[in-house]
């Protein structure tokens, strides 16, 4: 086991390189020269640009030296922190991101556990009743979940909670309390405002897991072993627990590689269209302007958390099920 996880480790660490290269890459080499198409950009925009400021920039971020020392630069500067000079809000990109990056964090962790709470109890109860009413019943719901545009669930549910309810969901929390340090009214606010972004953002994500649990879970209860188990008596509950669900776990420690990097950057288009402080309006808006460094930290983020997310789970299916654990070992 201990060979697994080393094995894992280390082809871990050149996958990191290899994508800090090919993120490297895309920042660095746009189309012609990045400040001049910047420039232009803000000049077609309107907005003026001081001179001497861009010639600072390019001496500051080293746009003057060879292409491999501005690599090596690059990532020096992020491994001490230093994610390198946000064009278009004038500020360190550490600053720009800031508070947005932990409420991101916050709501999606929130979400991740309304996901599972609501999805394991209904896709557990959906397999051990096939074919029944309530089986039907919540096959609908699962499919209606998946087939509905998060974008217009929180439109609907942006009215109804102003209408039936008299709250503005609009923000992660009242404005008074937006750079305002943390007190039991701002939480209390923040408590409030997240149920709409949580109830949309983690309802595809229920309905889906709910369909593959349950589906898992039905192919693993049809086994000989379970079979075996009931026919010498062993508890229903038992019979369930020890392994058919444990072994229909496998797709949702899968998942944790992408789940991870969807802690950053969160559901985009919800989060536009709630108007939600998270990090994923912020990405679109670094992607469009082309405000290099902004989107390249990101994409660093998003690729190191994936690599993060799919070590973890390779050794957490080590861990889960032995079958993966001893072909590993042959390995």
């Amino acid at each position: 086991m201990l060979r697994y996880i080393a094995y894992r480790l280390l082809a871990a660490i050149p996958t990191l390189f290899l994508i800090s290269a090919l993120v490297f890459v895309i920042i660095e080499l746009p189309p012609g020269d990045y400040f001049e198409t910047y420039v232009a950009e803000l000049q077609a925009q309107g907005e003026t640009v001081d001179p001497k400021k861009i010639e600072y920039l390019k001496q500051e971020y080293g746009f003057d030296q060879p292409l491999i020392e501005r690599y090596f630069t690059w990532v020096g500067g992020m491994l001490q922190g230093d994610f390198g000079y946000s064009f278009e809000y004038e500020l360190p990109v550490s600053d720009v991101v800031g508070n947005r990056l932990w409420l991101t964090i916050l709501v999606s962790t929130v979400t991740i556990i309304f996901t599972w709470l609501i999805a394991f109890p209904i896709g557990i109860y959906s397999a051990t009743h096939q074919y029944s009413w309530s089986d039907y019943g919540l096959t609908f719901l699962g499919l209606l979940g998946l087939a509905t545009p998060n974008f217009l669930l929180a439109l609907i549910l942006l009215y109804f909670a102003n209408v039936w309810f008299g709250t503005s969901i609009g923000h992660l929390m009242d404005a008074e309390f937006i750079d305002q340090p943390m007190s039991w009214a701002k939480f209390s606010s923040m408590a409030e405002h997240m149920v709409i972004p949580v109830i949309v953002i983690g309802t595809a994500g229920t309905a889906g897991m709910i369909r593959r649990l349950r589906a898992n879970l039905l192919d693993e209860l049809q086994k000989q072993y379970v079979v075996t188990a009931r026919a010498k008596g062993v508890p229903p509950t038992r019979a369930l627990l020890k392994y058919p669900l444990r072994m229909s776990l496998n797709f949702f420690i899968a998942d944790i590689g992408s789940i991870l990097p969807a802690v950053i950057s969160g559901a985009e288009v919800v989060a536009i269209v709630l108007s939600l402080e998270t990090t994923g309006p912020l990405l679109i808006r670094a992607l469009q302007s082309q405000d290099m460094y902004l989107a390249g930290s990101f994409l660093m983020f998003l690729a190191t958390l994936t690599v993060i997310g799919v070590l973890v789970s390779d050794i957490a299916l080590a861990i889960l099920d032995p079958r993966i654990r001893l072909q590993g070992g042959r390995r």
